[in-house]
């Protein structure tokens, strides 16, 4: 067993670390069940060009306080981008996958792939919280408006909801479960019974759930080698249990955007 993995799916790091600062918080205790944390994104690109941040496909739901691009948004099934302009920052939510549910009241699948307004999910007081945090001077006051603004209307989860929120955190600490029929293995449960879970739960596929975590682990292995010549693509496909070399290099350049040597050089 690994240790818990988070995908947090920003691509081309190094790159990105020259334009943004992030920074990540923990909730309040009594958020934990909910939140695994917290992200602050603060930049100041004045006299510089715009900069646009792609991310690969993720299985959270968040909830990002933000100047241009507000809203909670459900889990995303391909990558995505955000313009960095001037000087701002932004707030957001990761919530743990498996556990919005009970802040949604239906299906997170009817959430995937598209969001709703902060006040739809966290009622009108989001509004003002939406404000202060763009206004606040600190990261640790950014998060304790967000920790008041979550803190007064903590749902309750159910049995079900800790049963999702389990099984992505099999995935998360295992990086042989590349498969869902290893997944259902692990987990005593049928295909169809970890579809129905995910669906309802999670917002996507158990499929596409552990291809968010593979691709995550192959832009990280890729991207933070210094020498890529000496990675053997082949080896680290079926490292992650891919078929064969040619179907993970489909994989990764339809979700990054460039085959993983082109990436790894870049």
């Amino acid at each position: 067993m690994a240790g818990h993995r988070v995908p947090q799916g920003i691509l081309r790091e190094r790159a990105a670390g020259e334009r943004f600062e992030l920074s990540r918080h923990e909730p309040a205790p009594s958020l934990r069940p909910f939140v695994e944390y917290y992200w602050v994104v603060r930049w100041d690109l004045r006299g510089r060009p715009p900069y646009r941040q792609w991310v690969l496909p993720n299985l959270a739901v968040h909830a990002a306080f933000s100047r241009n691009a507000s809203g909670v948004f459900g889990p995303r099934t391909t990558s995505f981008d955000y313009l960095l302009r001037g000087r701002d920052q932004v707030l957001g939510v990761r919530f743990r996958p498996g556990s919005f549910r009970p802040f949604l009241g239906r299906p997170v699948s009817t959430l995937a792939d598209t969001s709703v307004r902060l006040t739809e999910i966290l009622g009108p007081a989001a509004e003002g919280t939406e404000e202060a945090i763009l206004a606040a001077d600190d990261t640790t006051e950014m998060a304790a408006l967000a920790d008041a603004l979550l803190a007064a209307s903590v749902p309750a989860l159910t049995p079900a909801d800790r049963r999702a929120i389990g099984l992505v955190e099999m995935i998360a600490a295992d990086p042989a479960i590349t498969r869902v029929d290893r997944l259902g293995e692990a987990a005593g449960l049928s295909i169809r019974s970890l579809q129905r879970i995910f669906d309802k739960h999670i917002g996507i596929g158990p499929k596409r759930a552990i291809r968010v975590y593979r691709l995550n682990d192959a832009a990280q292995r890729i991207g933070g080698t210094e020498d890529t010549g000496a990675i053997d693509y082949a080896e680290l496909a079926a490292e992650l249990g891919y078929s064969d070399q040619a179907h993970f290099t489909r994989d990764f350049t339809a979700a990054v955007g460039t085959p993983p040597a082109a990436y790894g050089r870049e």
